[in-house]
């Protein structure tokens, strides 16, 4: 009966022990989900050959999120895009593009027609994604996160015209939301990038 009691005592005690290894188990990954809130690196997407790419991936560098446009006035800064980005790229900065076609109709090609004319016209070696709607109804969740002062900690914004630019500090935070016409190599875009 002693042996039986104590069995059963051992066995209480061996579920309770599982039981609150589980709860910190399920602790830990809720704070890893918590430390994930209000930055980039909760987000995967495609890639503009349709391969996953994990913001994760870029924990301690700079980022330059920017909606793109083929036929556009601003189309020209690519080629700025892609000169800061060889100046920074070793210097723990990165662009990334997105094209969107909800302005003017003036990104109407295909994944694979966009990346020959980014490639062709301006030599851009920079991470360019798949095609995505950054205003309206279809947004994708990442411009969702860049637009919403609830979900990125930092502000409310919309996005004005193709080449709005949004920078994401080493920690993965919105910091600075920077307007389709400043261009990308401007001064203060610069000196926020070398600080």
């Amino acid at each position: 009966m002693k042996r039986l009691a104590l069995a059963c005592g051992l066995l209480f005690l061996f579920s309770c022990n599982n039981i609150a290894q589980n709860k910190n188990t399920d602790k830990n990954t809720t704070m890893t989900e918590k430390n994930q809130e209000n930055t980039i690196y909760q987000f995967k997407v495609k890639d503009i050959e349709g391969n996953e790419f994990d913001f994760a991936s870029l924990k301690g560098k700079k980022v330059m999120i920017v909606n793109t446009a083929s036929e556009c006035g601003l189309t020209p800064q690519y080629e700025q895009l892609q000169s800061i980005y060889q100046e920074f790229k070793d210097k723990n900065f990165i662009i990334v593009g997105f094209p969107a076609n909800n302005f003017g109709s003036q990104e109407p090609g295909s994944n694979k027609e966009i990346s020959a004319f980014c490639t062709k016209n301006y030599g851009v070696t920079f991470p360019m994604m798949e095609k995505i709607s950054v205003k309206g109804d279809d947004m994708a969740a990442i411009y969702q996160f860049l637009t919403k002062k609830e979900l990125n900690g930092l502000q409310d914004s919309q996005v004005e015209w193709n080449f709005q630019k949004y920078l994401i500090d080493e920690n993965g935070k919105l910091v600075q939301v920077v307007g389709p016409r400043i261009l990308p190599n401007d001064p203060d875009v610069k000196k926020w990038i070398k600080g």
